[in-house]
């Protein structure tokens, strides 16, 4: 029975022991952790904190190009008439300003094959497409530089931005 009793205690003995040698590393677990986030988290933060404004930028230029497509879609009066598209695609991107190129192009399809050629002119359409019914489409490509405010090592100083918007003109 004693073997028992000094088995029991050495259970304990050996408790005691990882305890203790718990309670003294969890400050080490503390200092381990507050060097990952300052080694891991701040880049991280960094980057966050640079490419955030770009992909807001990227979002604004794509939204000018749909709100240009938008006023030209309205009517073949507001299609042809470039001046406002372009006013509509900068009033949509107001941190571009007059910064922001705006392209906005008349094509014409035929109506059985809409993803086929496009026309430059309405006659060459609706001669090309022989009886088929012919579609006026508005596009405006939209453009931009964006510079980030920290410049990253490695990383281009400007980012071009555009995006391209299309739709059928209504009549």
């Amino acid at each position: 029975m004693n073997y028992g009793r000094q088995f029991v205690l050495h259970l304990f003995a050996r408790a005691a022991a990882c305890a203790a040698r718990s309670q003294s590393e969890s400050g080490d677990a503390i200092v381990e952790l507050a060097l990952a986030v300052a080694l891991l988290g701040m880049p991280l933060l960094l980057g966050i904190v640079s490419f955030a404004p770009a992909i807001y930028s990227s979002i604004e230029v794509a939204n000018a190009a749909h709100a240009g497509v938008m006023y030209g879609m309205t009517s073949a009066t507001h299609a042809s008439n470039s001046a406002n598209i372009q006013a509509a695609a900068q009033a949509e991107a107001p941190d571009f300003g007059a910064n922001l190129t705006v392209t906005p192009t008349l094509y014409w399809v035929c109506a059985l094959s809409q993803s086929g050629t496009q026309y430059a002119t309405q006659s060459a359409a609706t001669t090309a497409c022989s009886g088929d019914h012919v579609l006026e489409y508005i596009q405006v490509k939209t453009a931009a530089t964006y510079t980030p405010a920290l410049h990253l090592p490695g990383f281009s100083s400007t980012i071009p931005l555009s995006s391209t918007s299309a739709m059928e003109v209504e009549e």
